[in-house]
């Protein structure tokens, strides 16, 4: 099953559960529905957390657990695949997030020399904010729809190799009786 590959990889819950980040949600990180492991929950953590990692703001793993919990899917899955946009792969993804949004807006590509100071938000920021996030969004919202549908269609596809198996071994054993 697709549960056993996944729990190996997933934190403790309870770890998570006490989580001071987390602890705003009170009892609603609470409830069994965010734990479950089944093709809904999991595709849609996958959506969650994709399209959240998009969102060019800090504290992302908070709006994760917040959409998670809203939509009542995997609350681990949805808080770690945030952490595809980290500091190292942050500039690459978001300067193609960017370079899309001038495409979509069929606006030019500016050289940008990213600065983290008041004066670069201040001015560059100004400049680009509208491409950048609307490449955001957009690769976003395809991630989450690419990940949801390739999530339950593996999901599914395991399963039913598992039936075949399980069907070719009631054969084999009423053939040896």
């Amino acid at each position: 099953m697709p549960k056993k590959i996944i729990k190996r990889f997933l934190p403790d819950p309870k770890k998570i559960r006490d989580h001071k980040h987390l602890q705003i949600f009170g009892k609603l990180i609470h409830e069994p529905n965010l734990w479950h492991l089944n093709r809904r929950s999991v595709s849609g953590a996958f959506s969650v957390g994709l399209f959240m990692a998009l969102v060019p703001v800090p504290f992302q793993m908070i709006l994760a657990a917040a959409a998670a919990i809203l939509l009542r899917v995997n609350l681990p899955i949805s808080v770690a695949l945030v952490w595809i946009t980290n500091p190292l792969t942050m500039p690459a993804i978001f300067y193609c997030a960017y370079k899309f949004g001038a495409w979509v807006l069929d606006t030019p590509v500016r050289e940008i020399e990213f600065e983290l100071s008041t004066e670069w938000l201040m001015t560059q920021l100004g400049d680009i904010w509208a491409p950048f996030l609307l490449g955001c969004f957009l690769i976003g919202l395809l991630l989450a729809a690419i990940s949801n549908i390739v999530i339950r269609w593996l999901w599914r596809s395991h399963v039913i190799r598992g039936w075949k198996e399980r069907r070719r071994r009631r054969k084999a054993r009423r053939q040896q009786s």
